[in-house]
């Protein structure tokens, strides 16, 4: 194999393919290869059904996520009153099922999500 057709993609947050911004909160994506990796971050007070859900016409969030807690607290919540915190550290996985989440306390909540990026907040 030629070392041309050998290639390394090296990437950053702090200069990622697409920024969506919306009140309380921004996702940010970085595309390697066929994947799309995002960074959620959201201030205190952040509730997706309030500052996420208008913008894209929903009352809940719909699409599946794989990620990992950087900083901070936040939940998810499913329609049968379940009730989830997600902490730093804490690897999830939240199915296609709608849910609403918020950050819980004073603390900004960080995440990385390796799977969901691509459509969510949209």
């Amino acid at each position: 194999m030629s070392p041309e057709a050998v290639s390394v993609v090296l990437k950053r947050f702090e200069t990622p393919d697409e920024v969506r911004v919306f009140e309380k909160g921004r996702f940010e994506t970085v595309r390697l290869g066929s994947q799309v990796i995002g960074r959620a971050r959201y201030e205190p007070g952040w509730k997706w059904s309030a500052h996420v859900g208008p913008g894209v016409g929903a009352g809940r969030c719909g699409v599946e996520h794989v990620g990992l807690v950087l900083s901070g607290v936040a939940t998810v919540a499913f329609a049968d009153g379940r009730v989830v915190e997600l902490r730093p550290g804490s690897l999830f996985h939240v199915p296609a099922v709608p849910h609403d989440s918020w950050v819980v306390g004073d603390e900004p909540y960080v995440s990385l999500h390796f799977l969901g990026a691509d459509s969510y907040a949209r």
